[in-house]
């Protein structure tokens, strides 16, 4: 096969932002009187949107308070907001891998569960010297992945045939997500998961650093 695309996913895959979503919410949980979350306990929360993450980081207790979740909801907008990149960075790798694929005249694009505005800020601060054919994030009125949409909807725009798309992610959501719409579910060790769920959720191939993704070309 000669793949004529990439389609990335972004924190835990091309961006190590686990420290700034992680500070952000536990400085929100302290405002409330409540207790924060170590760094690993962030990377099972994480991956869902930023709603999921804030009811999964707020006690079980409290769940099912319309207004608290509100307040907290708001509360992590503007704290991520203020602090997204204090710590966020492209991991070890991932600059060499991008060149690669640039020269190898590779179409590159990125779908995230992130909010759409912040992934499209966190992409031109941290990734400026690459060109992405199409970067989406989560929008009001599309399903967040593993829902196929975004994805098949990134091929649509390219008119590039899904079943020549590598999906390179690093949770079970993303290999569900590839699979759903025909890609190559390709799962990235350095990330926030663990190889078994990538595995589990039908990743092709698992790769340990992210040049590795060049062998499949």
């Amino acid at each position: 096969m000669k793949w004529q695309a990439v389609m990335f996913d972004l924190d835990g895959t091309l961006l190590d932002s686990i420290e700034d979503i992680g500070n952000s919410m536990n400085s929100v949980l302290q405002r409330f009187g409540l207790k924060g979350h170590d760094t690993e306990t962030y990377k099972y929360f994480i991956g869902d949107g930023i709603e999921t993450l804030v009811l999964r980081s707020i006690p079980e207790e409290r769940r099912d308070d319309s207004s608290f979740f509100s307040k907290c909801l708001s509360s992590m907008r503007a704290e991520y907001g203020r602090r997204w990149k204090e710590k966020t960075h492209p991991y070890d790798g991932i600059p060499e891998l991008l060149d690669i694929l640039k020269l190898l005249k590779v179409k590159m694009t990125i779908l995230s569960n992130k909010p759409d505005d912040t992934t499209q800020i966190a992409v031109a601060e941290l990734l400026p010297n690459w060109t992405f054919d199409a970067v989406l994030g989560a929008r009001p009125l599309t399903p967040k992945k593993p829902d196929p949409t975004g994805a098949l909807e990134i091929a649509e725009r390219l008119h590039v045939s899904p079943a020549e798309f590598l999906y390179l992610g690093d949770t079970g959501i993303d290999m569900k997500t590839a699979n759903a719409a025909g890609m190559y579910a390709v799962g990235a060790l350095w990330g926030f998961r663990k190889a078994d769920e990538l595995l589990a959720a039908g990743a092709k191939v698992l790769i340990k650093e992210p040049t590795e993704l060049t062998r499949l070309f």
